[in-house]
């Protein structure tokens, strides 16, 4: 019976995951995109782009995490058949919240984010590169929040084909600009690295405006009246109810991303060559993790309406179901990355030295791939739990106090160079997958016990 109940709830997983890695995929591709144009410019352009980029993605994940518990809310509220006019409410309130952060947001990269690359050891012409795409990029900054709202409501919904077209459209969008203000076309000034910035705002207006059309012509999202006009006030209860799930989703992410960040940042002490050929192993390697990311949040969705519908044995299923397709895939990209590390590598650039260094990293980039996957499937059924604070404290421990004091010392004080930065970054994960697959386990062993559906609601 087990098997049979796998079976059944195969399709629907897939129906509902399929689109959210597309679209995820799409949404990195924006990144490869950007690093293939930077790299025909030159190992100082790539440079530039890897260094804004790394300090940008901590940043935008924290914000992204913020607010990604909007998808749990709206998962749980469908699971429950509350009133859609409801969640509508809740969904413009999460609007207004999410204009706010994309403010503070901006505001961290014109500050923080530009002390942070004056702090690399790049050299200055490469740093005021980085610097300035950085700065163009923040721009995009409110338009991405309100995109994270919206689309985290519809994928909240199970609906997800509409995430799919609008990723795809961005990604279109983003490489048609980076070809037009990298390069100059017509009227229009080759700006170098900088152009890649103002893509991105671009792509994500496009994308802003394509959600927008969507809740107000199609007939499911009609329901929610989004575009209604209330005010009953400020909707403290639902920031309230958001950023109390959503900030340690933002930790989560942050911890991980802050990690390859820093790991990127300390690259620059061996200088461009090997900062480019680390970009290139690492946007590969985040490239191929959209897929098991994508099986996570769509868990999130799955396991989240299981609870609100107050089916905790399909919740616990749902989310074993998740870990188990990550790891699948994982040991698949793995091996791709293990066999055909130069044709990867020169699929980004023509540098020979930065083809060869690359090839070596992607051998490391394989074997933390493992690891990474199962922390995010795992994440992502928590999530849909709403169990955010337990795997905050999993992954900040993991990442900071095992994986990047190991890295520090691996490659300054044991002298293993890049190597030992790549050694922490596989010890970090290993440890954090180990402890969210045991604790949703725990959790998943719990909730087939509970005998009251009801008592799985929250």
């Amino acid at each position: 019976m087990l098997a049979a109940a796998y079976r059944q709830e195969l399709v629907p997983f897939l129906r509902t995951a399929l689109p959210i890695i597309g679209a995820q995929l799409a949404f990195m591709g924006m990144g490869v995109v950007d690093t293939i144009f930077a790299g025909r410019l030159g190992g100082q352009a790539l440079a530039a782009v890897a260094v804004g980029s790394h300090v940008w993605m901590p940043v935008f994940m924290f914000f992204l995490g913020v607010l990604m518990a909007v998808s749990p809310i709206v998962a749980y509220r469908i699971g429950a058949r509350e009133n859609p006019a409801e969640t509508g409410v809740m969904l413009r309130g999460q609007l207004l919240l999410a204009g706010l952060l994309g403010l503070v947001w901006m505001a961290l990269l014109w500050t923080v984010g530009s002390a942070l690359i004056a702090q690399t050891g790049l050299q200055p012409e490469t740093a005021t590169l980085a610097r300035d795409y950085l700065r163009a990029e923040s721009f995009a900054c409110v338009a991405f929040a309100c995109v994270f709202v919206l689309r985290y409501g519809v994928e909240g919904t199970g609906r997800t084909a509409a995430v799919l077209w609008i990723s795809v459209l961005g990604f279109v969008v983003n490489a048609v600009f980076d070809g037009i203000f990298m390069f100059g076309w017509g009227p229009v000034p080759a700006m170098g690295a900088v152009g890649c910035g103002w893509a991105t705002v671009v792509a994500v207006l496009v994308m802003l405006a394509c959600w927008l059309l969507l809740y107000a012509r199609s007939r499911p999202l009609a329901a929610f009246a989004l575009f209604r006009w209330q005010w009953p006030g400020m909707p403290w209860a639902h920031w309230l109810s958001t950023l109390r799930l959503g900030l340690p989703i933002g930790c989560i992410l942050i911890a991980e991303a802050g990690l390859f960040a820093a790991a990127t940042l300390f690259m620059a002490a061996f200088g461009d060559t090997v900062v480019a050929a680390h970009q290139v192993a690492i946007n590969f390697a985040a490239l191929a993790f959209m897929v098991p990311l994508g099986f996570g949040f769509a868990a999130t969705v799955r396991v989240g309406q299981a609870m609100g519908a107050g089916d905790a044995h399909a919740a616990a299923l749902r989310g074993r179901m998740a870990i188990a397709l990550g790891f699948l895939f994982s040991l698949m990209s793995a091996t791709f990355m293990a066999l055909f590390p130069e044709s990867i590598a020169r699929w980004y650039t023509d540098d020979v030295a930065v083809v060869q260094v690359a090839a070596h990293l992607l051998a490391y980039a394989a074997a933390f791939q493992l690891f990474d996957c199962l922390q995010a499937t795992a994440n992502g059924a928590l999530r849909g739990l709403k169990d955010t604070r337990g795997p905050m404290q999993i992954t900040v421990t993991a990442y900071w106090l095992v994986g990047m004091p190991l890295a520090w010392t691996a490659a300054f004080v044991w002298d293993a160079g890049p190597d030992g930065l790549w050694w922490g970054l596989i010890a970090g994960l290993a440890v954090a997958a180990f402890g969210l697959v045991t604790r949703f386990l725990r959790a998943s062993r719990s909730l087939k016990s509970t005998s009251d559906p009801a008592a799985t609601r929250h």
